[in-house]
């Protein structure tokens, strides 16, 4: 089976001080660690065990500069046979419609049998990428899959529905996969694994190897723009209740039933 999966480089904001940058489209990055996308992770280790128990090929994507060359390393050295960045300075902020057209034209004529990537990206959650890739592909598609089982030309996914429902679908290959986290355990790369993958050559693609222009990836064929960022404006400081048990849970009470909470 020969299986390909997109991954993304994002940066960790987990505990950064966000700032808006001067172009006001973005944020300052200085200081801020990046790293492979989370979703991207499980859905990286889903491709490896998929390899690991049908043989075939395991091919890496991923659209960004060479400075996020570091993710596809990792999945050089977990169990990828090939690496591919896309890049071109027109494609940074474009909506995931370009960003999946990069991509559907970077895995060409293929052939791949299983398509997988993250659910969405921590930097920008649009969610978007992978189901229009698998339009783009002409494949069927399921997303927030959390459990996969591979049949006779069929893949059986369990995704997440809303308010803790589930749904099972099958689907015939080819066919893509969007992953939700909790799928796996994702694997534990050592510093050797890493060093030897940094020997592996990585494929670099631009426009002109894409047969894409401007007004395919651009702001042009974006179709959504991203006009400005602002951070939250500052809300009200905590009201501290004082009193006994009895007279904080009323005071508790009270506050709900003025918000709408308890009727």
């Amino acid at each position: 089976m020969n299986i390909a999966v997109f991954v993304k480089h994002v940066p960790d904001t987990a505990e950064a001080d966000l700032q808006v940058a001067a172009d006001g489209r973005s944020i300052k990055t200085a200081g801020i660690p990046f790293q492979m996308n989370e979703w991207d992770r499980f859905a990286l280790e889903e491709a490896v065990q998929v390899k690991e128990r049908t043989g075939g090929t395991l091919t890496a994507f991923l659209l960004g500069p060479e400075e996020h060359e570091e993710s596809l390393r990792r999945c050089l050295a977990v169990g990828a046979d090939r690496a591919v960045r896309v890049w071109d300075p027109s494609l940074p902020g474009q909506g995931p419609l370009a960003v999946a057209r990069a991509l559907r034209a970077a895995v060409g004529s293929g052939p791949f049998d299983l398509y997988l990537c993250g659910a969405q990206a921590g930097d920008d959650g649009f969610a978007l990428v992978g189901p229009v890739l698998a339009e783009l592909l002409g494949v069927p598609s399921a997303a927030l899959v959390t459990r996969m089982e591979l049949g006779e030309g069929t893949v059986r996914c369990t995704r997440e529905l809303e308010g803790g429902w589930g749904e099972v679908v099958e689907l015939e290959l080819p066919a893509l996969a969007t992953i939700q986290t909790g799928i796996n355990e994702p694997r534990y790369v050592s510093i050797l694994g890493i060093r030897k993958a940094r020997r592996k050559p990585v494929d670099l693609l631009g426009l002109a190897e894409l047969g894409l222009d401007d007004r395919q990836v651009g702001e042009a064929g974006s179709q959504i723009l991203l006009e400005a960022l602002e951070p939250p404006p500052p809300g009200r400081e905590a009201e501290i209740l004082e009193g006994t048990p009895d007279q904080v849970a009323r005071r508790v009470v009270a506050i709900l039933r003025e918000k709408g909470g308890v009727l």
